[in-house]
């Protein structure tokens, strides 16, 4: 592996927090076009993106990101989304019946603009440029649709800001290599495992701050408890599903 490309996979850091330096439209014009040169399903590209520049948007944009302050930052806010509308349209231009506003094709689209996603951010990180993904587009789903005036058959699945970074955060903690890799077929894990596995992602002290912040005995307490709840999770998945299938899929 290259040591620039490798310096990007395996170094990489959300970044948050972006100077006021501006993206050239010549380097977005590329970072885009390494998400659409990206593989997919059939050569469909089944996904759309759209770019937020206009400081006024990004600002009511924000609003349906929790106000994160990375939204207003940022130079650019592209919002991916699973796209079966464009691809609709053009077979019913050439008299062929399509039939994709359906779970298989919309579990297809999330992932071909899931890979586009990730393609565009190497590419920006090979520029130097910091990228943050925003899991709030599942949250607030319908409402960013309504601004972004996104029709029948188009879903945002994910946000990412893009912007020079104005910090440095150390890596962030990943569990050792060996807790996802299966050879041949899946190992199922044992409690020893598990142990063994969650054991020095328990004991960093950004770990054990997390618990005694949040009151907990441990930090899948923090997990279940305080930042995924069961309550959360079912009222905003409810939701995502309905807005799903209020355009059209399922």
């Amino acid at each position: 592996m290259q040591e620039n490309i490798k310096k990007i996979l395996l170094e990489r850091r959300t970044i948050r927090q972006y100077s006021n330096k501006i993206i050239s439209d010549e380097i977005l014009n590329t970072i885009l076009e390494a998400g659409v040169r990206a593989s997919n399903c059939g050569n469909m590209q089944i996904y759309s993106i759209i770019v937020t520049k206009d400081e006024t948007k990004k600002r009511e944009l924000a609003k349906f990101h929790f106000n994160q302050p990375m939204v207003t930052q940022a130079s650019v806010v592209l919002t991916v989304c699973v796209d079966v509308n464009r691809f609709e349209k053009w077979c019913r231009l050439r008299n062929a019946e399509p039939s994709y506003l359906n779970f298989l094709w919309f579990n297809i689209g999330t992932i071909d603009a899931t890979i586009a996603s990730q393609a565009m951010c190497v590419a920006a990180e090979s520029y130097g440029i910091g990228i943050c993904y925003l899991g709030t587009v599942t949250y607030m789903a319908k409402q960013i649709a309504e601004f972004l005036k996104l029709p029948k058959g188009v879903v945002p699945i994910t946000t990412i800001t893009l912007g020079y970074p104005a910090e440095n955060p150390p890596l962030t903690e990943r569990l050792p290599v060996e807790a996802v890799i299966h050879n041949e077929e899946y190992h199922d894990y044992s409690d020893n495992d598990i142990e063994k596995i969650y054991s020095d992602f328990e004991n960093l002290p950004q770990s054990n701050n997390y618990v005694e912040e949040n009151k907990q005995e441990n930090l899948a307490q923090v997990f279940t408890n305080c930042r995924y709840k069961k309550e959360d999770s079912l009222s905003f998945g409810q939701s995502y599903f309905e807005f799903i299938k209020e355009q059209g899929f399922f």
